[in-house]
């Protein structure tokens, strides 16, 4: 079981972002799952204190056999109950999301991400900007818009994307 103070809440803010509620993660529930692909974690909270983390599969502890396993579409739609499951009283461990039976991602309690180093922040677009760096922005492979941050000599420093304009370049210092 992890309890958690209520000064971890802001820890656990600080370093990862304000956490999103059940119900708006169902509905961003595709954009979150290819942001925990991609290395990103989510908080998700149900209820005040019961808060759970998405995270990219190589970011499992351990060894992934024996793990329970849900599907992707299963997991969004039973998302409040598998962030009771994970963050609840009893902690009951890693939950493994799949497509297709491939994991893809994972729920964990987050007050296991206390244990991990904190991630390294990036510098966001108004930074790189101010720093004399250049952005460029492009409509995206698919959908959305791309923005690529580059220093004086050319060089890549920073990348992101999102659906519009906005989030691509919040992506950029995430």
């Amino acid at each position: 079981m992890i309890t958690m103070d209520p000064s971890v809440y802001e820890e656990l803010r600080d370093r990862f972002g304000a956490p999103v509620g059940v119900e708006e993660a169902r509905a961003q529930w595709g954009a979150l799952v290819r942001a925990a692909r991609n290395g990103a974690t989510t908080l998700i909270t149900r209820e005040r204190y019961e808060w759970a983390a998405l995270i990219p599969r190589s970011e499992v502890p351990g060894v992934l056999s024996g793990l329970p396993v849900v599907s992707l579409s299963t997991a969004r739609a039973k998302l409040g109950d598998l962030v009771r499951q994970t963050a609840g009283p009893y902690d009951e461990g890693p939950v493994l999301l799949t497509r297709h039976r491939t994991p893809v991602a994972a729920l964990i309690a987050a007050g296991r991400l206390l244990d991990r180093p904190a991630p390294r922040r990036r510098p966001d677009a108004e930074e790189l900007v101010a720093r004399g760096h250049t952005i460029t922005l492009a409509r995206g492979p698919v959908d959305g818009v791309v923005a690529i941050a580059r220093d004086r000599e050319g060089q890549e420093v920073a990348a992101g994307s999102g659906p519009d304009l906005r989030a691509a370049l919040r992506s950029l210092g995430e």
